[in-house]
């Protein structure tokens, strides 16, 4: 019975390389438990998705109240919500229950749950501080740069690792689209503005999300062209995958470090000093530099491996 927990645990993962510390010590487990919950009473990963949106608005919203215990529930409230957000993937990893509307609205939770800390900040410190609170344009100008800042962070941090699990896991362990398939896709599919509104809507943002992805990437595209053009059958060698895999393992922890749990950790430490501001600063700075630094690599990285496919090294 234990080994068919753990095995049932591991399968709920994504992989070894791509999971993180503190994930695999704290949210893993805990989200494995509301995913089990979940399958026993019939709970779609779309509708956890829905309530960790929820629930993360609302630590935004506590984190406006200059009290430290106030935050301290929007901290703890943030924290379940980031458990269900590990849920709703483990949940679809055991069920076998993928969609691109959960890929989506995945995608999107953390989007909401920042922006509406962002606002509780700017709010907050315009209010309260009396620098800001004379000067409310600096912190809207900000928090926006910021904002901007942040999405292109978890774009690309999640761009390369679905990449890294396309050579370690196949098409089938791994979530990477491409805009031109995308708009096939729509195209074959019939989704039209009038009749499916919503729908459209959303793959419309997810289409934009992904173009924003390979426009930051060239070498990346370049790599996938010359991929396709050498193995048309889409038989990758897999002395190739285990390659590229080897080379590009040492950048998921930089994809780690800009997804949530450094950048909560930043913003909990900016709240327990009292400067929630703060937390722009390390976001405009240090996570900016981590993403120049992931990019650099990783076009280098791309572009060796395709001149090795135009030499015929594979």
């Amino acid at each position: 019975m234990k080994q068919s927990l753990k095995d049932d645990y591991r399968r709920s993962l994504k992989s070894m390389d791509t999971e993180e510390g503190i994930d695999l010590a704290f949210y893993r487990p805990i989200g494995y438990m509301w995913a089990r919950l979940a399958a026993h009473s019939g709970v779609s990963p779309n509708a956890i998705t829905i309530a960790a949106i929820f629930l993360g608005i609302g630590a935004g919203v506590l984190f406006y109240f200059p009290d430290l215990w106030i935050n301290v529930a929007g901290m703890l409230l943030l924290v379940w919500a980031n458990s269900f957000d590990s849920a709703d993937g483990q949940l679809a990893r055991m069920t076998h229950s993928y969609s691109r509307i959960g890929r989506i609205l995945d995608g999107l939770c953390g989007d909401f749950w920042f922006a509406a800390i962002y606002i509780a900040i700017v709010l907050r410190e315009n209010t309260f501080s009396p620098f800001f609170s004379e000067h409310h344009w600096i912190l809207w100008l900000t928090a926006a740069i910021t904002g901007m800042c942040h999405t292109k962070q978890a774009a690309m941090a999640d761009y390369y690792r679905q990449f890294h699990l396309y050579f370690l896991k196949g098409e089938d362990g791994s979530e990477l689209d491409s805009a031109p398939q995308l708009r096939r896709q729509l195209e074959d599919a019939g989704i039209t503005w009038r009749r499916h509104f919503w729908k459209r809507l959303s793959m419309a943002f997810y289409l934009a999300y992904t173009r924003q992805q390979e426009a930051t990437a060239p070498a990346m595209q370049a790599l996938r062209s010359q991929l396709r053009e050498s193995f048309p059958d889409g038989r990758i060698p897999q002395s190739f995958r285990e390659d590229f895999r080897r080379a590009s393992l040492p950048l998921m922890k930089f994809t780690n470090i800009l997804s949530f749990n450094w950048r909560v950790i930043t913003l909990f430490t900016a709240l327990f000093i009292g400067q929630p501001w703060l937390y722009f600063l390390v976001e405009l700075t240090v996570f900016n530099a981590l993403l120049v630094y992931m990019i650099i690599r990783h076009e280098k990285i791309c572009k060796r491996f395709t001149n090795s496919l135009r030499n015929g090294l594979y």
